[in-house]
């Protein structure tokens, strides 16, 4: 059957502006990381991106990697891309990446320009588009010259592939010279995506004071903390969870003392209404530089959870005080090597 989107679908969520851009994004946004690869059945993965777009998500989150196996995401996203949403191109806001490892040999990742252009070249044909929206720089290499990789994303903006530059966990100071040099190139610095959550809380640390002086958008990922603020782990590793299957949330993270402060945010999201998952949310997205939130889902159930915590985004200051207390360090961010560059 064709699809149709709901005629109601920009009524439905909030859209931020990304920094001093022109372009709106969704205050949550939908990340293909995990659920969308091969080993998930492609009429689920189809139903999820249907019940967003009418839900009024308008931004699909993939990378070159994202799978299983590696690229399997954007050739699934292609899919249904082509199936069910091509009428839908110009409503729609695609971003990839490249800077993680893809391919065997020394041009399959990091950050030199044959690596980037190479690996953007494949996207598209995987996804089967002519450009993407966004593309990004997935890390900082520390062995590459930051000229070179934002040469790069320059090249690929010229080039008609990509509309705006983008960035992933690199360091403020990072960050600076990476938006200098594109300024520089005529070529400006749409938007960082660093992993930001209650559980991990480095982008506060001078980051976002850069993306705001920079006049770049902020799309916080993993704000769920790998799943630890879902309330998934409550209780123990439930089976089939990402902590049980080792993938990105570690049981050696699941300390007591860790658990001891994600109970303690269950409670204060029970006493707003909201489940910890949306409260999480919600306090990622407090901060008006933070443009966008990523999510994931494995199913519509779980999308429109998430998605409802748009419904209840303010604080009261006692509420703010009660989270700080327990919004600690977790020692999840598995990104911190970039960022620290």
């Amino acid at each position: 059957m064709t699809f149709v989107a709901d005629s109601e679908r920009y009524e439905r969520l909030p859209y931020r502006r990304c920094g001093r851009s022109g372009l709106r994004l969704p205050a949550i946004s939908l990340g293909l990381w995990h659920n969308f690869g091969d080993d998930r059945p492609l009429d689920v993965q189809r139903a999820i991106l249907r019940r967003a777009f009418d839900l009024g998500v308008t931004h699909f989150d993939l990378a070159n990697n994202y799978g299983p196996p590696y690229g399997s995401a954007e050739t699934n996203f292609g899919r249904i891309l082509r199936e069910d949403l091509a009428p839908y191109r110009d409503e729609i806001i695609i971003s990839t990446k490249a800077g993680y490892d893809m391919w065997p040999g020394p041009y399959g990742e990091w950050g030199s320009r044959k690596y980037l252009l190479a690996s953007l070249d494949q996207s598209l044909r995987r996804m089967g588009v002519d450009y993407v929206d966004i593309f990004y720089s997935h890390r900082f290499d520390p062995e590459t010259p930051l000229e070179e990789t934002m040469g790069a994303l320059d090249r690929a903006v010229r080039s008609g592939k990509a509309l705006y530059a983008g960035i992933s966990s690199y360091s403020p100071e990072r960050t600076a010279e990476a938006a200098a040099i594109l300024r520089e190139m005529g070529t400006p610095l749409l938007i960082h995506q660093p992993s930001y959550s209650m559980l991990n809380r480095w982008i506060e640390g001078g980051l976002l004071d850069t993306l705001d002086r920079e006049g770049a958008g902020c799309i916080a990922f993993s704000p769920l903390a790998q799943g630890m603020l879902t309330g998934k782990y409550l209780h123990g590793v439930p089976e089939g969870s990402r902590a049980s299957r080792g993938t990105s949330l570690s049981t050696s993270l699941l300390t007591e003392d860790n658990l001891r402060h994600v109970r303690t945010l269950n409670r204060i999201a029970e006493g707003r209404g909201q489940s910890l998952a949306q409260m999480a949310l919600a306090w990622s997205l407090r901060d008006g530089r933070v443009t966008s939130a990523l999510i994931g889902a494995s199913s519509v159930a779980q999308l429109e959870e998430n998605l409802a915590a748009l419904d209840r985004l303010d604080f009261t200051p006692d509420e703010l005080a009660a989270i700080d207390r327990d919004a600690v360090e977790a020692g999840i961010n598995i990104w911190a090597a970039s960022s620290a560059g």
